[in-house]
């Protein structure tokens, strides 16, 4: 798991031009989701993937907002991608893992993030969700709440599926 993205050193796992610990929050959480399900992926892959859904400019601004949903897609995972903020909850109970976009602004900064998220029996935990994180960060029992908390908005949730479930 990737807990905290300005942990990776600026050589390794260059996103684009930048540092993954620039912009690599989309690729990061599509990571953190696959282990969360038990699989374990390969970063390389994953940026090669996330690099290429924005031709030119390959990462050097960040995500695409629907590349996590192609990437799972294209893997024959489940996914359901929805911007109700009301129906996050519910979307993410259901899903064996979620990735949550959304805009926050600080003072004159803006900018945008993705985290992978986890619906436990206590209430929802996101990984690599602040600049600090150690660890998993427990949201609460809502995920709508932990937005309108934080003031965050503009909010999108992949919710991902394994596929082997859907084979049995």
């Amino acid at each position: 798991m990737i807990y905290c993205q300005k942990d990776i050193p600026k050589d390794k796992w260059r996103y684009g031009l930048r540092s993954s610990a620039a912009t690599g929050c989309g690729w990061i959480a599509a990571y953190n989701a696959l282990c969360i399900m038990g699989y374990r992926p390969s970063a390389e892959k994953i940026i090669g993937f996330f690099e290429r859904q924005i031709p030119v400019f390959n990462g050097n601004t960040g995500t695409f907002i629907l590349s996590p949903a192609m990437f799972f897609r294209k893997l024959g995972f489940s996914v359901k991608v929805t911007a109700d903020v009301k129906g996050f909850d519910r979307a993410a109970a259901k899903a064996d893992v979620s990735i949550l976009y959304f805009w926050w602004r600080d003072g004159i900064r803006i900018g945008a993030h993705f985290v992978a998220v986890k619906h436990t029996q206590k209430g929802f935990v996101g990984y690599n969700t602040y600049r600090n994180s150690k660890g998993p960060d427990f949201y609460g029992e809502s995920i709508a709440d932990f937005l309108k908390k934080k003031k965050y908005f503009g909010a999108v949730l992949t919710s991902v599926n394994n596929r082997k479930q859907k084979q049995q």
